[in-house]
């Protein structure tokens, strides 16, 4: 058995403008999706998915994926996070030229499905490592960021960027603009997340983003706008110390360039009630700066704010699920130390599928 990990993600400005070219800047988080492998003599494949939901559910499957667990999750979520799986496996598959290799994979995840954490990315960084270690095969971080990127790619139709898949490989702070990704220093950021309970639809928000940008001339100037926003805060980064904690005026600077890039998401429409409520209850707390991170549509936001002052304000928020205090993940995907023993049952609800 082989067990990988690769961390979640925050956007710090950038999602969204990223898919036409403009420069983004996530940063990886220390929640993490923990991916265990281990390969059959045949070639199926059979997976035990758990914790990639607020309340948790297992999916498991042998061979064909068409038929959908009745469980009380969004059916969109349960085919991403099996096509994710699929899509990581044949990167493996590809990468050991072992197109017949089969598994038995177990996915576990305390990042929040489709919420903007980067959930789907974790996992799929984690998985291809995981499988190709494996099977005897060693890719550096980069190789498995692009192959994750491939798998993305695939599963969103050509809509993915490479900014979530390079963040979870590689960890800490990143910079990507088009095909050009590279780590970046920063300082301990002192991140809250607040969740309220939900996601959005990835697909959806990203093709009302094209639309509006087809149709108006201000939209797209827009999204041109938070590639301008980015470049300030890279600026800003930059001029940082990264071994020392940032100053009040420097999260000063860095928390405006979030609200702003906030209130440009909000007008291009994937922002949310709930999310805008989170926002608006860790700006009043007194958090630097605040704003929606991912795709939007509901999920996460993100604050930065060094007091408990607004991990305590979200709790209280109407809407908010769940508020919690996330570390700058230093390091990208990296090798687990495999269990002592397997949980043959698992938790939650569950569904298997024969194969033909």
């Amino acid at each position: 058995m082989t067990v990988s990990s690769a961390p979640g993600k925050v956007y710090l400005f950038g999602e969204h403008a990223v898919v036409y070219g403009e420069p983004a800047i996530p940063c990886a988080v220390e929640r993490r999706a923990t991916v265990s492998v281990t390969a059959r003599d045949d070639d199926h494949v059979r997976v035990r998915a758990e914790d990639l939901s607020l309340n948790g559910f297992t999916v498991e499957y042998s061979g064909s994926t068409s038929d959908r667990p009745d469980v009380d999750v969004p059916a969109p979520l349960v085919e991403a996070a099996v096509g994710y799986i699929d899509a990581a496996v044949e990167q493996a598959r590809d990468a050991a030229d072992a197109p017949d290799a089969g598994f038995d994979i177990t996915v576990q995840s305390d990042i929040p499905l489709g919420a903007g954490l980067g959930s789907s990315a974790a996992v799929v960084v984690a998985g291809i490592d995981a499988a190709t270690r494996e099977l005897g095969v060693e890719l550096s971080p980069r190789e498995i960021a692009d192959r994750a990127y491939q798998a993305e790619y695939e599963v969103q139709d050509g809509q993915a960027s490479r900014a979530d898949t390079f963040c979870c490989a590689m960890g800490g702070a990143v910079r990507v603009e088009g095909d050009d990704c590279r780590t970046i220093d920063a300082p301990a950021l002192p991140f809250v997340i607040g969740f309220d309970g939900g996601a959005g639809d990835t697909g959806t928000l990203v093709a009302g983003v094209r639309d509006l940008r087809e149709q108006y001339d201000f939209a797209a100037d827009t999204v041109e706008t938070i590639g301008d926003i980015v470049r300030r805060g890279e600026t800003l980064l930059a001029d940082a110390d990264p071994d020392e904690d940032p100053s009040d005026e420097f999260l000063s600077e860095l928390g405006g360039f979030m609200n702003f890039n906030h209130g440009l998401l909000e007008a291009l429409g994937v922002s949310s009630r709930s999310l805008d409520s989170m926002v608006w209850s860790a700006r009043e707390a007194g958090a630097h700066g605040a704003k929606l991170t991912g795709a939007g549509g509901g999920g996460c936001i993100v604050a930065i704010d060094p007091t408990p002052e607004t991990m305590t304000a979200l709790r209280f928020t109407p809407g908010c699920e769940d508020a919690f205090r996330a570390e700058l993940a230093t390091e990208g995907v990296r090798v687990e130390e495999p269990p002592e023993t397997a949980d043959p049952a698992g938790d939650g609800d569950s569904f298997t599928e024969e194969s033909a």
